[in-house]
Parts: C-alpha cells; sequence; structure tokens
C-alpha cells in the first residue's frame, strides 16, 4: 500500500516538472514575451482592445469549468476507487431525470449569455467606417507579400509590405486576392491569405475572387507587426508584414515623401532595366503597381523586403538581387525572382544595382523609420 503511494506521488511530481519544464522553455524564445509586437494580449487600438474585452472574461469561465471538471474528476477518481482487495461492481444507475436536464440546461444557458456579448462585438468589428478623416487602403495579397494601394484623392500611393498610418484615425481595409489563372500569363495563383496585425484587429482572410474589408486603427505610436494567417504556400512563413503608425504631421510628411520621386526613366537607367528587365516586373512610378512584383520607387525608405524578411540594406539587397529563390523558396509559381546568376550576373553587378537603388529610391524622403523587429 505505502508502495503504491510512494509511485504515486513520485509520478505526480514528476508530470509537474515535466509541466512546468515545458512552460519555461516555451517562454524562451526570441519571439516570445510582450515585446515581440505581435501581442494580441497587449492590444494597441480600440478593434483589438474589443475583442482582448470580450475574450478575457470568456477565458476565466473557462478555466473555472476546466479547474472544476478537473478537481471532480480527481475526487472522484480517489473518493470512489477500489480498494484492495475489495471485489465489488459500481452501482447501476439507469437514468436521472434531474441530473440529466441539469447538465444540458446549463451549459446551454453559459453559451447563450456568451453569445450576447460576442454577437455585439462581430457586428461592432465588421461596421465600416466613414467619414473625411478615414484613411482607404487597398491590400491585394501575393505570394508571398502584401501590397498596399492609398486610394483617397491626392494620394494614390502603391508601397509594399510596410503600411503607414496615422494614429487615433480608423483605417478601412479592402482585402482582395488574386484570382486563380492558368498559362503563361499566370501569377500568383489564387490561393488563401490571411491579414493579420495581432495588436491592432483580428484576422481576415483574403480569398481569391471576392473582396473583404477590416478596420484597423492605432491609439498610440508604434510599429507593429503582422503576417499570413491561412497557410498559402511553400513560403508561407516568409509572408510577414509591419504596420508604422505615427502622428498625423508625419503620417504626411511620408505621404509627400512617397509621392517625391525621382523620373521614371532615370531610375530604370540606374538598375541597368534593358539588360536585366527589372521594369518587366518591377514598377518605377509612385502611382504604377508592378506586374507581378513590389513597386520599387520608394524601396530605401521600407524597413525591409521580401514579404518584409529581410532587413533593407547592401548587403541583403546584394544577395537578393543576385539569388532571391535561395533566400526564399519560390516552388512552383510561374513568374518570380529569377537566379540572376544563373544568368550571367556577377556580385559586382549586383551590389552595384543594390546601392543604386538605396542611393535613388529615398530621395525627398523623411529618413527611414526606427526598423525594429
Amino acid at each position: 500500500m505505502l508502495d503504491r503511494r510512494h509511485r504515486f506521488r513520485r509520478a505526480a511530481r514528476t508530470a509537474a516538472v515535466a509541466a512546468i519544464g515545458v512552460v519555461v522553455l516555451a517562454s524562451c524564445g526570441s519571439d516570445t514575451g510582450p515585446s515581440n509586437k505581435q501581442n494580441a494580449l497587449r492590444p494597441a487600438g480600440p478593434n483589438a482592445k474589443k475583442i482582448l474585452d470580450l475574450t478575457r472574461p470568456f477565458f476565466w469561465v473557462a478555466v473555472v469549468i476546466g479547474l472544476g471538471v478537473l478537481f471532480g474528476t480527481i475526487y472522484v477518481a480517489i473518493r470512489f476507487r477500489a480498494k484492495p482487495g475489495e471485489d465489488r461492481e459500481p452501482k447501476q444507475v439507469h437514468g436521472n431525470t434531474k441530473l440529466e436536464v441539469s447538465w444540458t440546461i446549463i451549459p446551454a444557458l453559459i453559451l447563450a449569455i456568451m453569445a450576447v456579448p460576442t454577437i455585439a462585438t462581430v457586428f461592432s468589428l465588421a461596421k465600416r467606417p466613414s467619414g473625411p478623416d478615414v484613411v482607404h487602403v487597398t491590400v491585394s495579397a501575393r505570394q508571398w507579400w502584401w501590397q498596399y494601394t492609398y486610394t483617397d484623392p491626392n494620394n494614390g500611393i502603391i508601397t509594399a509590405n510596410e503600411m503607414h498610418i496615422p494614429i487615433d484615425v480608423p483605417v478601412a481595409l479592402t482585402l482582395v486576392g488574386p484570382p486563380k489563372c492558368s498559362g503563361d500569363g499566370c501569377y500568383n495563383n489564387g490561393v488563401i491569405h490571411s491579414f493579420w496585425v495581432p495588436e491592432l484587429n483580428g484576422k481576415k482572410d483574403v480569398v481569391p475572387g471576392r473582396t473583404q474589408f477590416l478596420t484597423i486603427e492605432a491609439s498610440r505610436p508604434g510599429t507593429f507587426l503582422g503576417q499570413c494567417a491561412e497557410y498559402c504556400g511553400l513560403s508561407h512563413a516568409n509572408m510577414r508584414l509591419r504596420v508604422i503608425a505615427e502622428p498625423m504631421d508625419q503620417y504626411k510628411t511620408w505621404v509627400q515623401s512617397q509621392l517625391d520621386v525621382k523620373p521614371k526613366a532615370d531610375l530604370e537607367k540606374g538598375v541597368e532595366a534593358d539588360k536585366w528587365g527589372c521594369q518587366s516586373c518591377h514598377s518605377f512610378e509612385a502611382k504604377v503597381a508592378g506586374a507581378v512584383a513590389p513597386n520599387l520607387t520608394k524601396l530605401a525608405t521600407r524597413c525591409a523586403f521580401a514579404g518584409d524578411i529581410f532587413t533593407t540594406n547592401k548587403e541583403n539587397l546584394t544577395n537578393w538581387i543576385y539569388n532571391a529563390p535561395s533566400l526564399k523558396p519560390m516552388g512552383n509559381l510561374t513568374q518570380h525572382m529569377p537566379n540572376f546568376s544563373e544568368q550571367g550576373m556577377t556580385k559586382d553587378e549586383a551590389a552595384s544595382i543594390a546601392q543604386f537603388l538605396l542611393d535613388n529610391t529615398n530621395s525627398g524622403s523623411v529618413p527611414p523609420p526606427e526598423c525594429k523587429s
């Protein structure tokens, strides 16, 4: 008897130590914790706060119920366990109407009560903002990067991966995905993506052939990271994004800087467009989208590139231009950034193009924002 108790206690201690170890190890990663910029428990805007305000009481209700079930199960297992040498069958119960009705009605009532604030929150988050101060951005999901088109009058900026917004202003996002297609002209296969910036709002799927809507708003300045939250192919994990929220005067300065660009012809010539065909995929005009790839007119003002995974500097740009598929798997996409090293490009030529882009896609701009990841 004593031996059985000893084994039970030892097993319980082992399980407790293992559970604590798992929690500790899970918290050791560099991308975890309150400062990882993707923490839904630290909302930075009213929409994210509504979600947290809804889930927090539900979490504690679940904790109470879960603990009740757990300790009830342990109590029954210990209190009514078969004793050594005891030979008996449990009392046969063929039905208890009161108990059966109770454990059916009580959970139903709990769910009904929880449904009221849930539905109210869903409708509140789905409401589309209106008014002259609202910023409108069309988000186009690609494989594997994000394109942003600012559709407000006198704006029309087209950029990639990095979205600037003013604080305390609703930003209405129209999310669109590429249509399914086939043939030589097909690119960015029509797969489902999901736009998610946890500190600003919940996730919203981007479905080919459909238009979705999402509102984000930041109540404080900062850089908020996000990513695609729906598996979309080989480089799904490399489809990241960032939202930089800043005071209105800084936002307006950024908008003006994005419109102040060098002539298209000068940029195309500088990146040896005739030789390597950069302009066939990329755009060098502030308000024109690239055929299949990001607009490059303000590349140097962005913190990162290639789906927001590489810091924008000469070394990273050189390696990307020289052999992009070795840095970001492209899979079977019909059109993607090619391996120029196989087409005769030297590392020095790639470095020359990278330096030109850094020097000429930042003219007239405010200094790049502090790039925190």
